[in-house]
């Protein structure tokens, strides 16, 4: 039935923009940024690979748009993506591209992305392996399965876990073969900014999720307390390169803080914003991300 309605909502765009909106390409830097970021603490440790880099930021990249395509599969299937709600088209709820094809695609994406990494495994052996499958079955069981991980409002923390610690810590895994302490408190930055990222869309979506039992933690927790988490998470983000840089790490990392002007403009249009306008707010923060990201790892390689 909300699939007829969704269809009558939304004007139908061309094959090519349908696959952009499944995409969602406002959310990507949550996927390229801690790549980004792992390969230049490996550069800075001597140890940097271009190739294995590479190959780490396309598996990423495939994981996170396999991501999004399953959650339009099952937010489709539990009646989630209706006309009601306030964010992008979801195109299959929409009827401009079916279920089976998004299945098909998913399913392909996943296994290339499997074979993909196996390269990866054999430059830096089985924890790589563990990760990778991990990782693949996060993507699945973030709205899949019987118990999906952003129906039960703890989805926030495995974005933290792996957009953060897990993609900067495996990125320079693969290139340095060990892995130390300080980078995964580098990996807190792109995890907190990719939590952020996920807020904004659940703060949006508060009203319509909680019809539809989806407890997000902005559907449990509010939108004010959803909104102060940002900030705080926002704060975290600009005290680690300080952190890095007391422990011995370059100062130039505190490049980082030449993004605050943004990071104020996001934070004001967070609690100045509701329903569709928080749309720009999480493009504002996807941009956050990328700026804040490349400032901090250029200064990481300025010794």
């Amino acid at each position: 039935m909300h699939l007829k309605t969704a269809e009558s909502s939304f004007p139908r765009p061309s094959s090519l923009q349908a696959w952009m909106l499944a995409i969602r390409p406002k959310t990507l830097p949550a996927g390229a940024m801690p790549v980004v970021l792992g390969s230049a603490l490996a550069a800075a440790a001597g140890s940097f690979r271009l190739l294995p880099a590479l190959v780490a930021l396309i598996c990423a990249i495939g994981i996170q748009v396999a991501t999004n395509f399953i959650n339009e599969i099952y937010d489709f299937r539990k009646g989630a993506d209706t006309a009601e709600r306030l964010g992008p088209t979801r195109t299959v709820a929409a009827g401009i591209i079916s279920e089976k094809k998004m299945i098909q695609v998913s399913i392909t994406l996943l296994g290339g992305v499997f074979l993909l990494g196996l390269y990866l495994v054999y430059t830096a052996g089985w924890p790589i392996f563990v990760i990778g499958m991990l990782s693949l079955l996060f993507a699945w069981a973030y709205t899949g399965g019987p118990y999906p991980i952003a129906y039960s409002g703890l989805g926030d923390l495995f974005v933290f876990i792996f957009f953060g610690l897990v993609a900067v810590g495996g990125t320079y895994y693969v290139q340095a073969l060990n892995l130390y302490f300080p980078v995964l408190i580098a990996a807190v930055v792109p995890g907190s900014f990719s939590v952020n990222i996920l807020l904004v869309n659940n703060i949006r979506d508060i009203a319509t999720d909680r019809k539809v039992g989806k407890m997000t933690l902005p559907a449990r927790i509010g939108g004010e307390w959803a909104r102060r988490l940002y900030i705080a998470l926002t704060v975290v983000a600009y005290i680690v390169p300080a952190i890095l840089w007391l422990n011995g790490s370059s100062p130039w990392g505190l490049l980082s803080l030449l993004s605050l002007p943004l990071a104020f403009r996001m934070i004001k249009l967070l609690y100045v914003s509701e329903g569709r306008e928080l749309n720009n707010v999480l493009a504002g923060t996807g941009k956050l991300m990328t700026l804040h990201g490349i400032l901090f790892a250029a200064g990481l390689l300025i010794q």
